[in-house]
């Protein structure tokens, strides 16, 4: 089986191989749309400076790896350092930073965001059992949305399963319901005793979607728009119940199957949660690193919680959850409350069949590297978005290194 699954939360010393979606609705029909604001600037022709090398990076980049086109922004605060869009979506067609990707993990990190919103506004407990909500789910009374939301459930990984594998190789267009994935999950039994150690799931992540729907009483892209996409002020991102990407569309490329052949309209709902299958521009994706990064939404606890919900020290491998399901999480890199914590930087890195970006957020430079890549034939099935934001941040940030794996 050539497939390898990318849609995942993936960092080196956390996550071998599995993690992604803030999710808005789109404008209603006739309804006026703003003004597009995410152009190149300055212009790659004249740039210097910080711009400069930036661009430099990414063009050498772009070469090395084959890609079709990085698209990137940076910013230092609310000030944009370099915006700009490097090769073609397509043939004969210009990447462009207005266009819109599939944004992948960013939903998981909108979702743990929204509960802890939840626990602010004293409509929800942290350590609320999953049966409070979802008392059909195997495990509920032992399962915590604490738990979901730091992926320490000890519950399977459906990606991770050979039958799902196989199925979604040969069917990409296929549509998945949250019931298809938790039945594939249910064949399998927990990893560890809930809560006692740690191993990524994309399981935890629909689950804690259809609990906030069920805590709310609303569907989970009304709940990611009101608590999340709404305050944070991304116009761009939004969910989807197809595979649509709104227009201007990046167009993406992989070869997972064998050979190389257009990907952009594979069926993402396998992913996550329904509602939280996200797309947006890469200015939104800037602004998100900062406003999750910064703790903009939250109380100081609340915040706290974010980056470390208590995963420090849990994950080592043992015989009834070896490496690389299980992995060590320690203080300078771990995985916290839907995002990556590494050393100095609150990140994530969204990955699907050919689509690959990175959100990641300095406080110390108060300072957002967001950068998508889609892949040219020859390009490495990796994630090569988190190269290119390893080498800005080296260029930007020297003292504090980045490593996203």
């Amino acid at each position: 089986m050539r497939r390898t699954r990318t849609a995942c939360v993936c960092a080196a010393a956390l996550v071998a191989a599995v993690l992604p979606l803030g999710a808005g609705t789109a404008p209603a029909a006739g309804a006026a749309e703003p003004a597009r604001k995410c152009v190149s600037s300055p212009d790659p022709a004249t740039a210097s400076g910080r711009a400069a090398r930036v661009l430099d990076i990414a063009r050498a980049a772009q070469r090395e790896f084959g890609l079709n086109s990085v698209v990137l922004r940076v910013t230092s605060g609310e000030q944009d350092v370099v915006t700009a869009a490097l090769g073609n979506s397509m043939t004969g067609v210009r990447a462009d930073p207005a266009m819109h990707f599939r944004t992948g993990s960013v939903g998981i990190v909108y979702m743990a965001t929204a509960l802890l919103a939840l626990v602010d506004e004293g409509q929800v407990g942290r350590d609320d059992p999953l049966s409070k909500w979802l008392p059909q789910v195997p495990h509920a009374d032992e399962i915590t949305l604490r738990m979901l939301g730091s992926s320490t459930s000890g519950i399977h990984d459906y990606v991770t399963d050979p039958v799902f594998l196989k199925e979604i190789e040969a069917k990409p267009f296929r549509a998945w319901t949250p019931a298809d994935t938790l039945a594939i999950t249910s064949r399998h039994p927990l990893w560890y005793a809930p809560g006692t150690s740690w191993s990524y799931s994309h399981e935890n992540f629909q689950l804690l979607g259809a609990a906030l729907a069920k805590i709310t009483g609303k569907p989970l892209d009304q709940v990611l728009q009101d608590l999340v996409i709404g305050p944070l002020g991304l116009p761009e991102t939004r969910n989807s119940a197809t595979p649509e990407i709104p227009v201007p569309a990046l167009h993406a490329f992989t070869s997972e199957r064998g050979k190389y052949e257009e990907s952009s309209y594979w069926n993402p709902s396998w992913t996550t949660a329904p509602g939280a299958v996200l797309t947006g521009d890469i200015c939104d994706l800037a602004t998100s690193a900062r406003g999750i990064g910064t703790g903009a939404l939250l109380s100081k606890e609340a915040f706290r919680t974010q980056l470390n919900p208590g995963t420090v020290g849990l994950g080592t491998p043992t015989k009834e959850c070896p490496a690389p399901y299980c992995r060590k999480n320690t203080e300078a890199l771990h995985f916290g409350f839907g995002v990556l914590v590494l050393r100095d930087w609150i990140a994530t890195n969204p990955s699907f069949s050919g689509y690959a970006a990175v959100s990641a957020y300095l406080p110390a430079q108060d300072l957002s590297i967001a950068v998508s890549v889609t892949k040219g034939p020859s390009s490495p099935e990796d994630n090569s978005a988190s190269t290119v934001a390893e080498r800005i941040a080296k260029e930007l940030a020297p003292d504090h290194p980045l490593t996203l794996g």
